[in-house]
């Protein structure tokens, strides 16, 4: 009997959580930020529902996310033919109530442009826009029913509160997460009847750290953003926010290779994945604060 790689556990477990998750619960959303992780879940779930993407997908647009990534996000949004949902807090951009105009501070313009687009955007009550695939162009999007279940790329070594989390965690009406009330799962055995009015987070790749994802992307050839890359200025981003917040590192990872070279030697053993992001420094050198709100 041959054994399963590494790789192929976390693929089979993932892409049986997700199967799980469509089984279960019918209000459905899948979270795409346009970076690695999340970019694997999505070919996870492409992988699961053998080519077909039956759960649509939200971005949360901040108005400040590197261009870069909008395009990336559109074009394989049209080749993969996504549902693709996106939601913005169009108040508080209208205002300017945000970090970059200097009006808040970062904690506050992550809890305006994040944590409370994506609760609207899920409640259904803000506009959010889908895209259109024939016209390949968003439109208001006519559907206003609330989703109740949210499928998330968040991995457990990324960052400290994200250790705290289940594969199935249950928020409550206001997506708030009570952080020590969370089900055991042991054994694979996973909570899946929740009360009503349960917001559910469901984590598929929990279990992955950073070099099994770029081993994955490797493995598999995934199309990933160029920013992840050194374009011969000795520098890459490691972990995609918005731009006024966010700030590359120092390496020469021209591709994926040798992405995968620098994490197996350690290049980065002593320095967080996410210490480009500037407002993880402002919570308290987490982001516990923020997620305990319903941050991503």
């Amino acid at each position: 009997m041959q054994h399963m790689t590494k790789l192929e556990h976390l693929e089979a477990q993932s892409i049986y959580i997700l199967r799980e998750a469509y089984r279960e619960f019918k209000s459905l959303v899948m979270l795409w930020s346009i970076g690695k992780d999340s970019t694997v879940l999505a070919w996870l779930a492409r992988k699961a529902f053998f080519g077909h993407l039956p759960i649509p997908f939200v971005h949360i647009d901040t108005n400040f996310k590197i261009p870069e990534m909008i395009e990336y996000r559109d074009r394989l949004a049209l080749e993969w033919k996504v549902n693709m949902i996106v939601g913005q807090n169009t108040d508080a951009l209208k205002l300017k109530n945000t970090f970059p105009d200097g009006k808040v501070d970062r904690i506050a313009c992550c809890k305006a442009l994040k944590t409370e687009a994506l609760k609207h955007t899920l409640a259904g009550d803000w506009p959010r826009k889908r895209l259109n695939l024939e016209k390949g162009e968003y439109e208001i999007d006519k559907n206003t029913e609330p989703y109740t279940g949210v499928i998330v790329g968040v991995r457990a070594d990324e960052e400290g509160s994200r250790s705290k989390e289940r594969y199935f965690s249950p928020r409550d009406l206001n997506n708030d997460w009570d952080i020590g009330d969370q089900p055991p799962e042991l054994w694979n055995q996973f909570k899946t009847d929740f009360a009503p009015g349960t917001h559910l987070r469901i984590h598929p790749l929990l279990d992955w750290t950073e070099l099994n994802i770029w081993e994955y992307i490797e493995k598999e050839n995934i199309p990933i953003t160029s920013l992840y890359f050194d374009k011969g200025e000795g520098k890459r981003y490691r972990s995609l926010g918005c731009y006024p917040c966010t700030t590359p590192v120092e390496s020469t990872a021209k591709n994926v290779a040798e992405i995968v070279e620098e994490l197996r030697t350690g290049k980065f053993t002593n320095i967080a994945e996410r210490s480009g992001r500037a407002q993880d420094k402002e919570d308290g050198g987490g982001l516990e604060t923020l997620r305990a709100d319903g941050y991503m």
